[in-house]
């Protein structure tokens, strides 16, 4: 009989617009995710984030889990659950409160904190991440942690991620609809940054995207913080959209033929020669094309979208500026996801953005690493990484404090009545 999974395995789920994916798993006191079985499984009923047919949506995420539960030998009943969609916002905010006793203590860190989350948001809209930047304590600046330092007045930024409640709910409730519990949701791109980018990347500057096939998630950080976080709504199925007509195919085989022969230059570097067969649609004969034939569709439209997020970096890079806020990428570009696999996409970056890029995969993991040392995993391993450091008394992703209602007024005086009871003992 299965056992039940522990409560130190934490289990991430991804439901992509290509493919459905669960990983359990335990953090080990050093960081390292050690992975315990994976299940995966085509992704049906779902489009860039957006359920379009539930009952199908359900079946991929329960074929996935059956995988991952037959690997691991437990049985799941709760996952930490990635989601995305052009439905994604984000912004910098700031909060301040003043400092009571001279001292900032850790209540007052919750606080200014709260207040940088109070804001109006668009009808239906809900914050899922309110993550730290840094804090500023009277004309002290681009402080990390002010706890114990002294002043008058403490100033916390935040980066905030929200997301669309309907979005949300729906894919909740196809994770719930497979008998199991949603733990935490978490923006997909947040979650890549934490199994892909190391430390001094985040340090020096980095760009981290996420791409996937319906979407392509772009992460920026500088001076060690979360600068900017955008969804963009249109990645790999463009590419495979545009083998299909070019060759007059169907899009699986499209898929096929982009993922084993595509190039993201032109001529393709290797083999440009090679003869490629693609099946005819209708009883149609196969048709045949060479390598480079095939590069000079896919050249130009992966060009295209990473020009896409230069683009969104260049205004970023304005905005910074005129805020006074330094704005380097010393650490280039990282690319993960499922389309960063594309043959040649690291020298069509490396052209695109003018700086050193690599592709990334999950970073320190042990276990089953012959099933998840591959781009197209980091977000869900990133689940596992994020849920265990986010396991505590987390302000990130609190729904009832981040609503910005009576529920935050709540949270704050619990906050305020432990910090006495802790204080008195």
């Amino acid at each position: 009989m299965a056992k039940i999974v522990e409560t130190k395995a934490i289990v991430g789920l991804e439901v992509g617009t290509s493919k459905v994916v669960a990983v359990v798993g335990e953090v080990l006191p050093d960081g390292v995710v050690n992975v315990l079985g994976v299940g995966s499984c085509p992704s049906k009923g779902i489009d860039r984030g957006s359920i379009t047919d539930l009952d199908a949506v359900v079946n991929s995420i329960h074929r996935a889990i059956e995988a991952a539960e037959s690997m691991a030998d437990c049985q799941i009943m709760s996952v930490t659950l990635a989601i995305t969609g052009e439905h994604i916002q984000s912004l910098n905010e700031s909060g301040f409160v003043p400092i009571g006793e001279m001292e900032v203590t850790q209540e007052e860190i919750d606080s200014a904190l709260y207040n940088a989350s109070t804001i109006k948001l668009p009808e239906g809209v809900s914050l899922l991440h309110v993550i730290p930047q840094e804090y500023a304590v009277d004309r002290q600046l681009n402080i990390k942690n002010p706890l114990g330092l002294q002043g008058v007045r403490l100033n916390a930024h935040v980066h905030l991620i929200a997301c669309h409640q309907d979005w949300q709910n729906n894919l909740k409730k196809a994770v719930e609809r497979c008998g199991l519990q949603v733990d935490k949701v978490v923006f997909s791109g947040f979650a890549a940054t934490h199994s892909v980018l190391t430390e001094d990347e985040k340090d020096l500057g980095v760009c981290l995207i996420d791409f996937g096939a319906g979407t392509m998630n772009v992460m920026v950080f500088t001076n060690g913080a979360l600068r900017f976080s955008k969804v963009i709504p249109y990645a790999g199925n463009i590419v495979t959209n545009d083998i299909a007509h070019a060759c007059t195919i169907s899009r699986a085989e499209a898929e096929r033929v982009k993922v084993n022969y595509a190039s993201a230059i032109y001529p393709a570097r290797l083999h440009g020669d090679k003869k490629i067969e693609v099946a005819g649609i209708g009883g149609r004969a196969p048709r045949y094309l060479t390598k480079s034939d095939l590069s000079l569709i896919t050249a130009a439209r992966y060009t295209e979208l990473l020009g896409v997020v230069k683009d969104e970096l260049d205004k970023l890079k304005a905005d910074l500026e005129r805020k006074h806020i330094k704005f380097e990428l010393i650490a280039g570009v990282v690319i993960t996801g499922g389309g960063a696999q594309i043959e040649d996409l690291k020298e069509c970056a490396m052209e695109v953005f003018g700086c050193q890029v690599r592709i990334g995969s999950p970073l320190n993991i042990t276990g089953l690493t012959d099933y998840v040392n591959r781009p197209q995993y980091s977000t869900v391993v990133g689940l596992l990484q994020y849920s265990h450091s986010n396991s505590d008394d987390e302000l990130i992703g609190n729904d009832h404090y981040s609503e910005g209602n009576i529920f935050g007024t709540i949270w704050s005086g619990i906050k305020k009545i432990a910090n006495k009871v802790r204080s008195e003992f």
